[in-house]
């Protein structure tokens, strides 16, 4: 590795928050032609360098300068966790000492990576061990393309990142701009050149950001973390749902796929005797046949110190046949991860403990 692995006191630009015009235009000011800018973000973003010195197309005195100005990776891996089913959880220390997870998820066809955009997370859903101790900062983009990076490397040297998923640590649309560069980044075909269509954002609701990334021309998944059919349960589950009705999403998701042509999934943790009932399974059905959407139910996974269970497997299977028979698209997600702080949020936590 680089010395962009620790945390000298030297300010190094992180090449990740370049542009290829920006890049092209300090390498200019170091007398360098502007074509190695793109041999820096081919080995970067295809070639999987993760330092200067395994750029070998370019001379050791530019190595060694690039060096001294930039850095590749800004964070550190100070954990690791495998599952028993193959997923791997990381835990990434920034430069100001800040933690956040990302966490790849390989299945038959795909690997998929779940990102986080904010340390922390200011929604404070009843049930997450995210929120639990508030909002420190955003992410920046580079820091949230890093994590794919990060996780591309567990995949090498056979495979690779296929899937994306914006669901980890913090609110993403509550730091827009730097999700959206970030997002542009994976979607670069001279970079990760992952498919908008592979790429899934998670909201809680924020419905002015919402319709916002209905225009940005990106036929990226939007999936709601709805987690109760009615607004008074829903609002003692996410405290942000107080500034929106049910209704008001309702809607908006019905303008997303109007601007799109992409349906929504719609995100619900099953949480044991609060929101499992057959009654709110029918509750669920109503609401899906007023938009396009899949519904993607999961069960819970337990968090120490919250009061929250996960419900028995009949429990769950029984909320699923109930809005199968009522014509919804509904899928139960394996839980992924349960033998290791699986849930979002757990090992940051744990370690900070």
């Amino acid at each position: 590795m680089d010395n962009s692995d620790d945390n000298s006191p030297n300010q190094l630009t992180n090449i990740l928050a370049m542009s290829e015009s920006q890049l092209k235009e300090a390498l200019a000011g170091m007398g360098e032609k502007s074509y190695r800018a793109n041999q820096i973000i081919e080995w970067v973003f295809q070639k999987n360098a993760q330092s200067f010195e395994e750029m070998t197309n370019l001379s050791k005195d530019l190595r060694s300068r690039l060096a001294d100005r930039f850095s590749v990776f800004e964070s550190k891996i100070i954990a690791k966790q495998v599952s028993s089913d193959n997923t791997e959880k990381l835990l990434l220390q920034w430069k100001d000492g800040q933690t956040t997870e990302c966490v790849l998820i390989p299945s038959d066809d795909r690997r998929t990576v779940c990102i986080s955009t904010q340390v922390g997370c200011p929604v404070g859903c009843a049930f997450c061990a995210s929120g639990i101790d508030g909002l420190t900062r955003n992410l920046t983009a580079e820091q949230i393309v890093e994590q794919v990076l990060r996780a591309r490397q567990l995949c090498l040297p056979h495979k690779t990142i296929t899937n994306v998923v914006v669901m980890g640590l913090g609110e993403p649309l509550a730091n827009y701009q730097n999700t959206l560069a970030a997002l542009r980044t994976i979607n670069d075909p001279k970079k990760l050149n992952i498919g908008s269509r592979k790429i899934t954002v998670s909201t809680v609701g924020l419905i002015p950001q919402m319709k916002q990334l209905a225009a940005e021309n990106m036929q990226i998944t939007l999936a709601l973390s709805l987690h109760a059919p009615t607004d008074e349960l829903r609002r003692q589950l996410i405290p942000w749902a107080k500034s929106s009705t049910i209704a008001d999403l309702v809607e908006t998701c019905n303008y997303y796929f109007q601007q799109t042509g992409r349906e929504i999934t719609i995100e619900y943790v099953l949480l044991k005797n609060v929101n499992d009932s057959p009654v709110l399974a029918n509750k669920l059905a109503d609401l899906c046949h007023k938009m396009r959407c899949n519904v993607n139910l999961i069960r819970y996974n337990p968090v120490e110190s919250l009061p929250y269970d996960r419900p028995e497997a009949e429990t769950a299977q029984q909320f699923l046949e109930t809005l199968r028979k009522r014509g919804a698209n509904v899928h139960l997600r394996k839980s992924r991860g349960m033998d290791i702080d699986g849930a979002c949020g757990q090992l940051r936590r744990r370690m900070a403990d």
